[in-house]
């Protein structure tokens, strides 16, 4: 089975409020690339791709006047993806969802979030990922109340085989500093958001536990917005929000996630690390590339045969080699696929 990640920036750009294609020259979210550009590049890239299932992060919009699902079956029908089914979960406030797209014959998976819902009032006890997180990020001792603007998708799955498993998409807090005009404000604002990512990452730290110490097969997986050097506040926090999310160093390994990218990243290499995005530097200065993508799996997966691939451009040799895949991985998102293939 192939199970993949992918952020397809702003995808919902790409629709109109019936979910149909906006195959036009029209702008598109992406810097300089025409909707129908976008949308042929996505669909090259997922014909690719070949996924038995697919997270999209910053998929379709969910509303009272636009269907996540409905969007996503729409877009697979047309590019005749074998994963032509979606399910979502609790709905963004962003426009951007978190969903998945799979193929019915090979799993079937369902929503099934955990945890209370709190209210306002919020609880320390990993709550249910569209309720409120009590956390004391500045030490003050005065918990904050921390969200999710983009709820974790939660999934029980079965595959066609009788395997069970589960799986929590993420899309996490961005630590860039949007909107912030002075040195000052930047700061502030970078420093501010890296400490709700990694409230964030605490949160569903504490629902991976539950999990791991029930024995339930787990992936986790998304855009995590956290790599080595994407901003100069990272060691003012002793650790990143990855090394949180997969577990501490010292417990048993049944206890801990495993991805190998995050672990080339966080576990002191030096030399070329792998990339997952590539954006513009907001000063103009060409671009920073960053691991920001993952797939972890739990301890008990790690005998299913787990090959990761980054769907690279440049780094991966066979997205290199074919000049149609290349370019539009280049026009379709400014991230790149990752994909695990496992016997399940």
């Amino acid at each position: 089975m192939r199970i993949a990640t992918y952020n397809i920036e702003w995808f919902d750009a790409l629709f109109d409020n019936e979910g149909n294609l906006l195959e036009d020259a029209g702008a598109s979210g992406r810097q300089g690339v025409a909707r129908y550009e976008q949308i042929g590049a996505v669909g090259i890239v997922l014909s690719a791709i070949d996924a038995d299932a697919l997270l999209v992060i910053e998929a379709p919009d969910d509303s009272a006047t636009r269907s996540c699902v409905a969007a996503l079956e729409g877009f697979a029908a047309k590019m005749q993806l074998r994963a032509n089914r979606a399910v979502s979960g609790f709905r963004s406030d962003t426009q951007q969802e978190i969903a998945l797209l799979y193929d019915p014959a090979m799993l079937t998976p369902r929503h099934d979030p955990q945890g209370d819902w709190t209210g306002k009032k919020g609880s320390f006890d990993a709550p249910r990922f569209d309720s409120v997180f009590r956390w004391d990020l500045d030490a003050d001792g005065t918990p904050e109340l921390i969200v999710f603007s983009k709820p974790p998708l939660e999934l029980a799955v079965q595959a066609a085989g009788g395997t069970w498993f589960r799986m929590i998409g993420v899309h996490a807090k961005s630590k860039a500093p949007h909107g912030a005009d002075t040195p000052e404000k930047r700061m502030r604002q970078a420093i501010e958001n890296r400490r709700k990512q990694l409230a964030q990452c605490l949160w569903l730290r504490q629902r991976i536990a539950v999990h791991l110490q029930a024995g339930d097969p787990l992936i986790v997986l998304g855009d995590f917005n956290d790599g080595p050097g994407l901003d100069e506040y990272e060691n003012l926090f002793g650790r990143s929000g990855v090394e949180i999310v997969l577990g501490p160093v010292d417990p048993p390994p049944a206890l801990r996630l495993h991805d190998p990218h995050a672990l080339m990243a966080h576990g002191g290499r030096t030399g070329g690390l792998p990339a997952t995005a590539c954006f513009a530097r907001p000063d103009g200065t060409g671009h920073l590339s960053a691991l920001i993508d993952y797939i972890m799996i739990s301890h008990d997966l790690r005998v299913r045969n787990p090959r990761w691939r980054i769907w690279h451009p440049f780094d991966d040799p066979g997205c290199a080699a074919v000049p149609e895949l290349r370019e539009a991985l280049l026009q379709a998102s400014d991230h790149f696929p990752v994909t695990l293939d496992m016997t399940l």
